[in-house]
């Protein structure tokens, strides 16, 4: 039961239970792929392969018979499932995972720009907005193809002037639910050249931002902190405000 002053709501102790701070609750939004042994993200990189280090009838042997764990143990790229670059990822002198300022990947405003339907993403896609100090995430809704021959086949990609675009413009990080940010017809990688070479991460294979609408919301990308690393899976999430 609450108990109402004229600027503050109680929420007595003896009715607390765990439908009482619902409404209370912010609305999280997973945006990433969940990661599986075998499962292939990249076309020509390896799966990750996910086993027992300790196995929990093994544990047994050390703990006891009614005390049992499981340690896992994977083997993976660091391209795998829904993950994200850091300069050094481009750039040998680049910022590593570990030296990624937490406010640049973490609790930013974010907005999510509807690019469907469109194979060459171009600068004016993002005419009019305002992507100052924001998490720029894009969404072509390639990702219903996750897991299939034709998400590796003719995805949504940024050109070399919309990376300029947002660059100019101030974006603080960009994501895409596609399988590159880059076009990977050629070599040249200009998108990841031009944010990276500006110190804005990549957010790629992203996935259900088709949940985020026009809705405001905090996005949430932190990798592991891991030193002369570039690039690695994490647990992209947005905060409905």
């Amino acid at each position: 039961m609450f108990s109402e002053t004229p600027d503050v709501w109680v929420l007595l102790p003896s009715t607390i239970t765990t439908s009482s701070f619902s409404p209370f609750m912010p609305q999280l939004i997973d945006l990433s792929h969940t990661v599986e042994d075998g499962m292939i993200t990249y076309k020509g990189v390896p799966a990750p392969i996910i086993c027992d280090y300790l196995s929990r009838e093994a544990s047994k042997q050390i703990y006891g018979p009614d005390t049992s764990f499981h340690i896992g143990k994977i083997e993976l790229v660091a391209n795998t499932g829904t993950y994200l670059d850091s300069p050094f990822h481009r750039y040998a002198d680049g910022k590593d995972l570990s030296e990624l300022p937490l406010e640049s990947i973490a609790q930013l405003p974010g907005i999510c720009v509807n690019a469907q339907n469109k194979s060459a993403i171009d600068a004016d896609s993002f005419s009019g907005l305002e992507l100052k100090g924001k998490a720029v995430l894009i969404r072509t809704d390639w990702a219903k193809h996750w897991r299939t021959d034709q998400y590796f086949e003719n995805f949504p990609y940024l050109t070399a002037a919309a990376a300029q675009h947002l660059k100019a413009a101030g974006a603080t990080l960009v994501g895409i639910d596609s399988y590159n940010i880059d076009s990977t017809v050629t070599g040249r990688r200009p998108v990841h050249s031009i944010l990276l070479g500006a110190e804005i991460p990549i957010v790629e294979h992203m996935c259900n931002l088709e949940q985020l609408g026009e809705q405001s919301f905090a996005f949430h990308a932190v990798p592991i902190k891991i030193k002369q690393f570039g690039t690695f899976p994490v647990r992209a999430y947005a905060v409905l405000n």
